[in-house]
């Protein structure tokens, strides 16, 4: 599986420095884009790097949003690559007036595709996926950016983390729907995105950064992200999504009843597949439960690869594939 790694490092200066560096940056290239309070520096996007100056009244600050995919060029991240190319390329841009450890790390965002096959499995996928509603830690939000994109997406209540699940196709289509004339090429990318699920995990604060790094300088917490980073992802991933094949309820009932022996286990089991439909909410089912021990029937669900989460009687077709095949397959 591959995970793309996107990291955010800021900085924030005086009124004199900042302007000093501002000023720097308009006299090496032709232009900034502006954006409100903000300037944008496109002239590394082609190595992965965009510079972002914020000059607002109370505050003077540079962001460095860093893709490494486009940073090293290859699907195969390099822990000590990425850092080494880092410092080089903050280096030179800043003339080494400022380096990567003058930056603070404030955000990172890990995203894969998982590819369904099909246009109309992205969609049954996530129609199944916003019957988990809220879950432990996080309550479903609504992003600006995707008003005609069909999503499931979460927002942590105090932790620092998201969690996007969106269709990539409708992603797409909105972000570059004013191609003009590379209409061939916006045609190639809708193509290429059909059937595509793209997950993302976002880390926005220091906070949940440090919940996965013991690092304290940017360099190592990036190098020690970047290395674990699958582990990151799949402990956000597994926390929302439970695992196993989707059923519709009687064919899921069906099967818990003739594959667990265990009476006491059987019925809990049963009740939480009752219950997420009328809670709309795999949180507030199994807070409705008070069972002490939820993590041993979760197990059992994985272990007869059948999630509690099921399709709803209003949906086409009877079962779909456990998403974990798709995206660990």
């Amino acid at each position: 599986m591959y995970i793309n790694q996107i990291y955010e490092l800021s900085m924030i200066l005086d009124n004199v420095k900042f302007q000093k560096v501002l000023n720097r940056a308009y006299s090496k290239v032709d232009y900034l884009d502006k954006d409100g309070e903000e300037c944008i520096d496109p002239s590394l996007e082609t190595k992965g790097i965009i510079v972002i100056y914020r000059g607002s009244k109370y505050k003077k600050k540079i962001r460095l949003i860093v893709n490494t995919g486009l940073t090293l060029d290859c699907d195969k991240p390099d822990p000590d690559k990425i850092a080494r190319k880092l410092e080089k390329r903050i280096g030179e841009y800043f003339d080494h007036r400022y380096q990567m450890e003058d930056f603070a790390l404030s955000r990172m965002i890990l995203s894969t595709d998982i590819d369904v096959r099909k246009r109309e499995s992205v969609s049954t996928y996530l129609r199944v996926f916003r019957r988990i509603g809220k879950v432990k830690g996080f309550s479903p939000f609504d992003y600006d950016c995707f008003d005609d994109i069909d999503n499931f997406c979460l927002e942590g209540n105090s932790n620092g983390v998201e969690f996007l699940l969106y269709n990539m196709e409708d992603y797409i289509a909105r972000k570059y729907r004013d191609f003009g004339s590379e209409r061939k090429k916006l045609k190639r990318m809708l193509k290429e995105s059909e059937g595509i699920l793209r997950v993302e995990v976002r880390l926005t604060k220091p906070k949940a950064i440090r919940d996965y790094t013991d690092a304290v300088e940017v360099r190592g917490q990036i190098m020690e992200l970047s290395e674990k980073c699958q582990d990151v992802f799949m402990d956000i991933f597994t926390r929302i999504i439970p695992y196993g094949d989707y059923y519709k309820k009687n064919k899921a009932v069906e099967i818990i009843r003739s594959e667990i022996a265990d009476s006491v286990l059987r019925r809990k089991m049963l009740r939480l597949v009752t219950l997420i439909p009328e809670k709309k909410s795999l949180y507030l089912a199994l807070k409705t439960m008070n069972c002490r021990n939820i993590e041993k029937v979760m197990k059992e669900f994985a272990k007869i690869n059948v999630s509690p989460v099921t399709i709803s009687k209003r949906q086409e077709g009877k079962c779909l594939k456990n998403i974990y095949e798709y995206l660990l397959g």
